[in-house]
């Protein structure tokens, strides 16, 4: 009898063995690896992949290829990785044009799709679905913490500037959304410009009390050295992303004091955000950006899923995602009813820390426990 009972449970383990390793979890990853916003998919590349190898999973697979900034691009990888690479998740678009182009028709075909950054407000409002979660924010927050800061601080007049494409129409429109003083400008540039000769003659005869622009990757680089050039003299701030680790040594000493609004800095005070930051150093002997960050918290939330249920299970693991049982970067953390984040947003400072590294240190807080202005308009 004993030997029988025995026999019966180690089949039952080799089953429970077999059925597991038959159910991995396999991820495709599309971002931007090449070209002026190479800098913001290889940081969120690089922090994904730092805690799949913390995980040490080995059911874990992950499938990396560069959309090069392309939408045309981004959707052929899509439909290979679906399609050939029979991958379970997607993740890793950095750009919104391009999430708009890949996320429905990846979830219109069963797929979960994590994002690591880009939140248009379509997919948080009447397009959201159930299968789309966005572990970053949805794209208007950073500048509606930005307009509210703005607000705050009394400024009476201000020049605001972004890219023509949806993250810049939500970067503008989540700004002015708080902010409610003056426009003494508001201008949309060519997405990847790199000559803003123009745009800084506006501001320069705007009188304008201060400027707020979203340029992320290459495009703010260019700016900001072009104004500093300039000698305007007008205060700058904006989002997390206008000044993000990425792009803080290509600006150079031009940013030191420049405020910005992001959910996450290096010097956010909790355990996970400590072992985040140490570990990134040691592993790519960088500071992380808040891509970076986000593309940590977004592996860490599929660990956590695979964890609970598999994603051959998809009831099971979308609630498991919904839970978010993972030990966040930026603290506390839960999503909203429309798969997007509520998260505080805090006002950080361009500074040099005691390596002389430029970084972001947080001297204020802009919202608390603070949602979308899209989720009324999610019917999920």
């Amino acid at each position: 009898m004993g030997k029988l009972l025995a026999a019966i449970a180690f089949g039952l383990a080799v089953g429970v063995s077999g059925l597991a390793m038959a159910e991995p979890l396999k991820i495709g990853m599309i971002t931007t690896l090449s070209g002026g916003g190479a800098g913001l998919g290889v940081d969120a590349r690089d922090g994904f992949m730092l805690a799949i190898k913390k995980a040490n999973d080995a059911e874990i697979t992950v499938v990396t290829e560069d959309d090069a900034m392309k939408p045309e691009i981004a959707v052929q990888i899509a439909d290979k990785m679906i399609q050939a690479e029979q991958v379970d998740v997607l993740t890793g678009i950095i750009w919104s044009n391009l999430a708009m182009a890949v996320v429905p028709n990846a979830v219109a075909q069963g797929k979960f799709y994590l994002s690591v950054n880009a939140g248009p407000s379509p997919l948080a409002g009447e397009k959201c679905n159930q299968n789309y979660f966005n572990v970053a924010y949805q794209n208007d927050n950073f500048h509606e913490a930005a307009g509210n800061y703005a607000q705050q601080q009394g400024i009476k007049k201000m020049f605001i500037l972004a890219p023509n494409y949806p993250a810049g129409t939500d970067s503008l429109n989540g700004f002015k959304r708080y902010y409610k003083g003056e426009l003494a400008g508001e201008v949309y540039t060519q997405l990847g410009q790199t000559d803003y000769a123009a745009e800084i003659a506006q501001i320069r005869a705007s009188g304008a009390d201060s400027v707020f622009f979203f340029l992320p990757g290459g495009m703010g680089i260019a700016f900001m050295k072009q104004y500093a050039q300039s000698g305007v003299g007008i205060p700058v701030m904006g989002p997390g992303f206008s000044f993000s680790q990425d792009v803080l040594p290509a600006i150079g000493d031009a940013a030191i004091g420049a405020k910005n609004t992001a959910s996450w800095a290096p010097d956010l005070d909790n355990a996970a955000s400590k072992a985040f930051v140490e570990a990134f150093k040691a592993e790519y002997n960088r500071l992380p950006s808040i891509y970076a960050a986000q593309a940590y918290d977004t592996a860490n939330l599929l660990i956590a899923a695979k964890g609970k249920a598999s994603v051959k299970d998809a009831d099971a693991f979308r609630a498991a995602l919904k839970a978010a049982e993972f030990d966040s970067v930026r603290g506390k953390f839960k999503f909203n009813t429309n798969n997007h984040p509520i998260q505080d947003f805090y006002v950080r400072e361009v500074y040099k820390d005691g390596d002389g590294v430029l970084t972001n240190k947080i001297v204020g807080t802009s919202f608390t426990d603070h949602g979308d202005a899209y989720a009324e308009k999610c019917k999920m």
